[in-house]
C-alpha cells in the first residue's frame, strides 16, 4: 500500500468520522419550538391504527405520557424481541421515572399481525408488561410509517416470509412530539440516561 493511498484511506476514514458524530449530535437534540410547528419537522404525525383488543388508537394515545414508539412485527427472529427486552430494562433503570413512560409497537406486517396476533405475542413474559401493540389495514400502516419515516419491505414468499424494516426507536414527549432518537444496540444503561435527559429538558 502506498503512502498516497494510506492518507487517502486516512482521509475518508475522518470524514465519515466527522458525519457519523453530525448525525447523533442532531439525532440527540430536540427540535426547537419553531421547527415542531411544522408538519415536517421530524417523525411523526397523524394516524389511526387499532390496539390489541380491536379498539381505534390515534397520535393522541400519544400525550400525557413519555413514549417510546418502534416499529416491527411478531414473526420478527431478532430485532424485535431484542428491542422489547432492552427497552423494558431501560423502564426497569428509570425507577420512578419509568411509570411515566409508554412502550408503542407498531406492526408493518399487517397481512400477519392481527391484534389477536399482537396480545398473545406481547404476552410473552419475558417481554416489558404494559407494551401497547398496534396495528392496522395495509394502508393505515403505510400513513403512520411515513409520519415517522420507518423502511420496511417484504422480503421472500408464502407464509415464512419477514419484513426489512428500520429498528430504531423514537422518543416522543407528553405533548406527542418527537423528541429523539434512540438508536437500535444502545445499552439499556445509555438509553434511561437519554430518556432522562429528555425528561429534563422537558
Amino acid at each position: 500500500m502506498t503512502p498516497k493511498l494510506i492518507l487517502r484511506l486516512l482521509a475518508a476514514a475522518i470524514l465519515v468520522a466527522g458525519l457519523t458524530f453530525l448525525a447523533v449530535q442532531i439525532g440527540g437534540r430536540r427540535p426547537s419550538p419553531e421547527a415542531t410547528s411544522s408538519p415536517q419537522a421530524g417523525p411523526g404525525g397523524p394516524f389511526t391504527l387499532v390496539d390489541t383488543t380491536g379498539r381505534p388508537f390515534t397520535e393522541a394515545g400519544l400525550k400525557g405520557r413519555w413514549s417510546i414508539v418502534f416499529f416491527g412485527f411478531t414473526f420478527c427472529p431478532d430485532v424485535c424481541p431484542t428491542t422489547l427486552d432492552t427497552l423494558g430494562r431501560t423502564l426497569d433503570l428509570l425507577g420512578p421515572d419509568g411509570k411515566k413512560v409508554q412502550i408503542i409497537f407498531v406492526s408493518v406486517d399487517p397481512e400477519r399481525d392481527t391484534p389477536a396476533q399482537m396480545a398473545a405475542y406481547l404476552d410473552n413474559p419475558a417481554f416489558p408488561p404494559g407494551v401497547v401493540g398496534l396495528t392496522g389495514t395495509p394502508e393505515q400502516v403505510a400513513t403512520v410509517a411515513r409520519a415517522y419515516k420507518v423502511y420496511y419491505e417484504k422480503q421472500g414468499e408464502g407464509d415464512a416470509y419477514l419484513i426489512n424494516h428500520s429498528s430504531i426507536s423514537y422518543l416522543m414527549d407528553p405533548s406527542g412530539r418527537f423528541a429523539r432518537v434512540l438508536p437500535y444496540g444502545m445499552a439499556p444503561e445509555d438509553l434511561a440516561g437519554q430518556v432522562r435527559d429528555a425528561m429534563k429538558r422537558g
